[in-house]
Formats: C-alpha cells, structure tokens, sequence
C-alpha cells in the first residue's frame, strides 16, 4: 500500500507521503512541464524537510507564474511562510506589514556628485542553488547592449538614464537559457563605519503582490524562456516572459527617508508566444525625485502674489488710461482696456514665475558640487507640468498683450504742422505756396523710425543660436550634474531636462539681449546714431512740427518751429543757419522762450478736443466722400474739401501753439516724480491743456516700437522658448521666431504707412 502511495505522490523524482497540496486551490500554467515536476515537490520538500534548494526553488515558482497572487505556487508559498515553528530555509519574499520600508531603510546616506552608487546582487538559479554575490556594473541587469562607458553611466548618482531597444527574443534566450534571479542590495557604510549592506524592495508592476496587498518583493528575474516549455525542459519553448521594463527610482534625501525608501525597483514583464520570430521591445531608466510639495507652494504663493499686484496695477493703467481718453464712466471701452491691461500683466507674473523656477533649479541643482541633496522635479511631474502650463499661458497673454499694442500704435492720431509762409504776398497771391516736399520727408522718416529697435532682432537670433548650439550651452541642460559643454560621443548624454533647458534658453535670450540694449544706450546712440533725436533735429530743420495723439485727450508733441523764420531755403543758407546756431547767434529750438526742450507730453481739455474733433469730422468726411459734394460755393471736388479741412486743421494748431485762443489755452509744467513712475497725471486739465516737458527727447517713441523694448523682447524670448521646448530644436526656434517677426514688422510698417498717409494727407506713394 506505501509503495502504491509513494507512486501516487512521487512528484519531480522525489516520493512524498503527503497529500496537503491537492488541497490548495489557485492556477498552474497550463503548458509547463517545469511547474507539473517541481510545484508542489518543492513545497512539501520545504515544508515537511525544511530543504533550503526546495525552500528557494518555490520562491522563484512564485515569480515565474504569471497569475500572482491568484496562482497556487502562491497560495503554497503564503501556507509555507505561515507554518509553526517557522521554515528556517524560507526566503522572505515580501516585505512584512509589521516591518515597513520607512523602517527598514538605512538613514545617513549621502552620495557626492557624480559617485557610483554601490550595488550588489544575489543570484539563485532557476533550481533554487545559490549562485554567489557579484557586483552591479554596466550591462549587469541592462538587455540592451551597449559600450561600457554607456552601461556604467546608468549608476552614477545624480544622473538620469534612459535606455531602450528592440531585441530578438531569441538573443535574450541565447543569453538566458534558464532564468536567474536576484536579489538586490545597496551596500554602504554606516556612522561606525562599517559595511552594510540593505535589500532594494523590488515591485512588481504587473505581476505578484504580497498577502497585505503591498507591492513590494525582495526578488526579481530578467528572462524566463522555462516555465513556457510544454513537453521537455530541454525543448524550445512556445512562450518567453521577459523584463519589459526595469526603473530604478531613487528618493532624494536619501540620509533621511520617509514612507518612501530611497531606492525602490520597478519591473514590468512581457510575454511573447512566438518566440522564434518575436521582437521584444525593453527599457532601463535610472530616474531621481524628491518631494515637490515646497516647490509647488512656493510656486503658488509667488503667482498669487504677482497676480494681484499685476490685478492693482492694470485698475491704475485703466484708470490712467480712462484719464487719458476722457472716460469718465465705465463702459464697454473701459472693461476691455482693462482686460488688456491685466492680460499684459498677467503674461509678466506667468513669466517671472516660471524663469524664476527655471533659474532657481539649474542653480541649485548643477551647482552641487559635493554631497547631493537636490534633484530635478520629475518628468512629467506636477512641477514640470506646471512650468509647461505656465508658459504657455505666458506666451498666449504676451502675445495678446503685443496685439492690443500694434492695435493702439497704428491707430494713432498724427499731424504736421508747417510752419513756413511765402516769402511775399505775391507768391501767395498767385497761389504759388511753401514746398511740399519738407511734409513729404517728415513724414517719411516717421515712417521708417516705425519698427526701430534698441536691438537688432537678426544678430539677437544668430547669437542666442551660436551661444546655446555652437559653443554648447545647451548640452547643460541634461538631467545630470555635469557642466560639459561639448560631450564626447562615447559619452552618455542624459535626456534633456525642459526646465533647465527654457532656464538657459531664457537666460541667454535675455542676457544677449540686455547687452545688446546697452550697448545701444552707452556707445550705439551717443557715438554713432541716434534715430531719435535727429528726428526731433530734421523737424526743427524743415520748419514742420509733429502734433501726435495716442489716445482722445494725450499725446505727444515734437516742436519743430525753425527760429531762423524760414527752411525752404538754399544748402548755403541752412549751413549759415547751423553755424548761428552753434554760436549761440539765434534763439533756442524750445517751445518755451530761453528753452531748448522740443518735446512734450500734452493733455488737452475736452474743449479742445471737441474743436479737433469737428475738424477732423469734416476731414474724415472729405476724405471718403465719392464723387462731388455739394457746399455752400457750389460743386466742390472732395480734393478741395480736403485741402481746406486740411489747412483748417493746420490753422487751428498752430494758432492754438501760439497761445491765439483765450478759452483753449495751455501751460507747461514738469512731471512729478512719482507722475512719471506711476505713468498717471494727478492733475486733470479742466480749463487749460498742460504741456508736460520731456527733457530726454523721446517721450514720443511711446508709440513706436522703440519705447516698448521690454514688451517685445519677452515675447521673442517666450516665442522662442516655446518653439525649441516643443521641437527640441534650436535652428528650428530661430527660423520660426525670425518669420514671425518679420511679419509683424510688415504688418506694423504697412498699416502705420496707411494711418500715417491718412492723418498726413500726405499720398502714400511719396511714403517710401
């Protein structure tokens, strides 16, 4: 009867007078002679014999059966480790819910900057033998094959790694006949000194998962071409699970961990059923993360910050603007500039926030140079979702912001007074009037001083590419804490962190830029030219001035009256002119008497306003009339209606310049202080208009692009910066920010040429 039993239970060449395993329930591979031998013997070996191969062998059947916790091989083992007296050969699989990570974790772990993290691997075959300790290197857990210094660079703290490949699923049988497991350790040395070593929780993305239903297991295997072997242990097998993907989490600071162990192993498996022509897709990442709650707040704070003093400061531009434009309630009009307002300054907040995290992380996280405590924010994170967001909100706002700007600079109200008189009565008489061609040239060169820059935007482009591609910048940029502006080719180059990269990108956009703008302001404009200026100086030379309106009752206006009386004079006489000048034989270019400040700002009262107002209605009104308009002389081309509106227009400013009209008079005062600072005149102009000096000369360039720099400069920066991120390409960025600028040059340009020609009177064709 024993020997009738003993054939009954002989299972994997052992014979067992024990009958618990049909007694526990869960699935077996179908098609697999490895778990119809050795399942059930190696538990009862280990169970009733306490054998350590046995003990071993079940604990690696765990990890073969894909099933997990739903498989028998776990059930047995689950009975086994909840045997009394405990088994002494049972490995521990899983972590205990008694024993935590956060418990077991070594506290005190630092690394420096670029060291090896020291690791180990026990290593059991397939059977259950123990095979020894051996040292992780490049190429140790890595399928993908690779040159040393490639492989090596996976452990080198501080570095993120990414590695995948396609490979023949019969090349990883070729190098895995049978399966090896292992079990992996981070050695180190404690406060005593001593070496120790602590066991990496391994988790099991879609596979096993211990009783309490943790993830975490103590042991992991790279190929198993065993358990799908239906007839033979020796015969090609008809499925192959193999490491599809194994990630290395490491948790900064590793000297004090929390719920989170510093180090944690994430693998994921594949199974192929065709392994003779199957090609299997694996991946190996080393990846650093550390707790992103302080950052976030941090975040959160500065924006709510800079969100409300841009909400405080878009009330005080409305109410300027309002002011300004003689709204005196709140209208339709007033919420939309303010929206346009707040919109411009939200785009700064957006900005200053997301350079400022940039600039924060590549800092302090390059800038480690010994012991590391700081990592990069992890890709795909909150944080780098975040500045992603940021960004784009930022470019958006700065880009409504640019538009609403264009929309205000070619929609402005511009007129030229000329000054200059026949030089007899007879000339005038017979209709033989001053030179046109003094209106033509101003005219003209406001034109062209349109879209001037205190930068020039093309060698803006070149030298941001030269800086971050050529001399390599860029390359600082990878998720590591090298400073390697030209990598070798056999080196690993991390992937490309996008905070670090729009932080440098940015920089070098804003620094290139800044030098740029310097060098106009300290050596470009005093020694070379300054475009500017000589406007205001060919004004005062052709006699005409330049009486501009950027919104219903504030502007500009340039004086350009010559004090010699006449400037349609020969090139002899404007060269005796000069010289009279220059010795001091005539009077001062001023507005004022004894003044040489040509430039105000104005703003007029409602009274003068409404006179403008009813001249350029008739004005308007000439201009777009069609055929013949009928006035109280008869017929009239709407050429002469416009003639005459225009000389009426002419009369009433010079007049009113020369203080004529009593009830719409002005005065000339400075700004105050804190009037310029806050962009906001404390004093209305109820019953005279007020002619704020500018002593700089260029108050006027408010309505140009030159005096709106900080404007455009971040909108390049933030095109820019958006384009690479999203093509990770340089040359790319600055083609496209290079287009798009010169087509909202010619936007701006042909636009203001029709305001100008418009408002002027003067023919677009003599506009070259």
């Amino acid at each position: 009867m024993s020997f009738l039993m003993c054939l009954l239970l002989q299972l994997g060449g052992l014979c067992f007078n024990d009958t618990r395993t049909a007694a526990v329930q869960g699935s077996v591979p179908p098609a697999s002679i490895w778990f119809r031998l050795y399942l059930d013997s190696s538990f009862l070996a280990c169970s009733i014999y306490n054998n350590a191969t046995a003990c071993q062998l079940l604990t690696n059947m765990v990890l073969l059966d894909p099933a997990g916790e739903n498989s028998k091989a776990f059930n047995l083992y689950n009975r086994a480790s909840s045997q009394s007296p405990p088994l002494q050969f049972l490995p521990q699989l899983f972590y205990s819910e008694s024993l935590s990570l956060e418990q077991t974790a070594p506290t005190g772990l630092t690394f420096l900057s670029n060291s090896q993290i020291n690791l180990k691997v026990v290593k059991f075959d397939a059977r259950g033998s123990f095979l020894g300790w051996e040292d992780v290197l490049g190429g140790t857990l890595q399928l993908c094959p690779d040159t040393q210094q490639r492989l090596d660079a996976s452990y080198l703290f501080g570095t993120t790694y990414l590695q995948s490949c396609s490979i023949a699923v019969m090349e990883l049988l070729s190098r895995y006949p049978e399966p090896v497991f292992y079990q992996l350790f981070l050695k180190y040395r404690d406060r005593q000194g001593v070496d120790m070593v602590w066991p990496i929780p391994v988790q099991h993305l879609n596979q096993v998962s211990s009783p309490d239903g943790s993830m975490a297991v103590r042991r992991f295997f790279l190929v198993d071409g065993l358990t799908g072997r239906d007839r033979s242990v020796t015969q090609q097998p008809l499925s192959v699970r193999y490491l599809s993907r194994l990630l290395l989490r490491v948790n900064v600071p590793t000297s004090s961990p929390a719920a989170t162990p510093p180090f944690q192993l994430l693998v994921e498996y594949n199974t192929v059923n065709d392994p003779a022509n199957a090609v299997a897709q694996v991946s190996f990442a080393v990846t650093y993360s550390m707790s992103e709650e302080d950052t976030r707040r941090g975040t959160a704070i500065s924006l709510g910050v800079l969100g409300v003093l841009s909400l405080l400061l878009a009330m005080l531009e409305t109410s300027s603007w309002s002011q300004r434009a003689g709204q005196q309630y709140i209208s339709l009009t007033v919420i939309v500039k303010f929206l346009a307002f707040l919109i411009g300054n939200l785009a700064n907040a957006f900005f200053l926030v997301s350079f400022g995290t940039s600039v924060y992380w590549l800092i302090a996280f390059k800038g480690q140079r010994s012991t590391v405590n700081m990592v990069l924010p992890s890709s795909g994170g909150t944080v780098e979702t975040d500045l992603i967001i940021f960004l784009s909100l930022a470019f958006v706002f700065k880009a409504l912001q640019v538009i609403h700007m264009l929309i205000v600079q070619v929609s402005i109200s511009i007129f030229l007074i000329d000054w200059e008189k026949p030089r007899n009565a007879a000339n005038a008489s017979a209709g033989l009037g001053v030179s046109a061609w003094r209106i033509f040239f101003v005219a003209n060169e406001w034109n062209e001083i349109q879209t001037a820059r205190k930068l020039n935007p093309l060698l803006q482009l070149l030298t941001v590419l030269l800086i971050l591609q050529v001399i390599g910048v860029e390359n600082i940029a990878s998720r590591d804490l090298n400073l390697v502006l030209q990598p070798e080719d056999a080196r690993y180059s991390a992937p490309t962190s996008p905070i670090l990269r729009f932080g440098l990108s940015a920089s070098v956009w804003l620094a290139v830029g800044l030098a740029q703008v310097l060098f106009y302001l300290v050596i470009y404009e005093r020694f070379v030219e300054d475009k500017f200026r000589q406007f205001v100086d060919l004004c005062s030379l052709s006699n005409v001035s330049v009486f501009i309106l950027a919104h219903r009752c504030y502007g500009y206006y340039i004086h350009g009256r010559s004090v010699h009386g006449h400037a349609d004079v020969s090139i002899e006489a404007v060269r005796a002119n000069l010289r009279r000048e220059e010795a001091n034989l005539c009077a001062l270019r001023g507005l004022e008497p004894n003044s040489d400040i040509q430039t105000f700002e104005i703003a007029l009262t409602d009274r003068v306003r409404q006179q403008l107002d009813r001249i350029m209605l008739s004005l308007t009104e000439a201009s777009g009339a069609q055929g013949q308009s009928t006035g109280a002389e008869g017929p009239q081309e709407p050429q002469e209606q416009t003639t005459k509106a225009y000389h009426a227009m002419k009369y009433f400013l010079s007049s009113f310049l020369e203080h004529a009209h009593k009830d719409m008079d002005y005065i000339v005062k400075d700004k105050l202080l804190l009037e310029r600072i806050m962009k906001y005149e404390f004093q209305r102009p109820v019953e005279r208009t007020i002619f704020y000096r500018d002593p700089d000369g260029v108050s006027f360039t408010n309505v140009l692009y030159f005096s709106n720099e900080l404007t455009l400069l971040l909108f390049d920066t933030l095109l820019f910066c958006i384009i690479d991120l999203g093509s990770q390409n340089l040359v790319l960025a600055t083609v496209l920010t290079y287009a798009v600028q010169q087509v909202l040059d010619c936007l701006r340009y042909y636009i203001s040429r029709r305001n100008v020609s418009e408002k002027t009177l003067v023919d677009q064709r003599f506009l070259i």
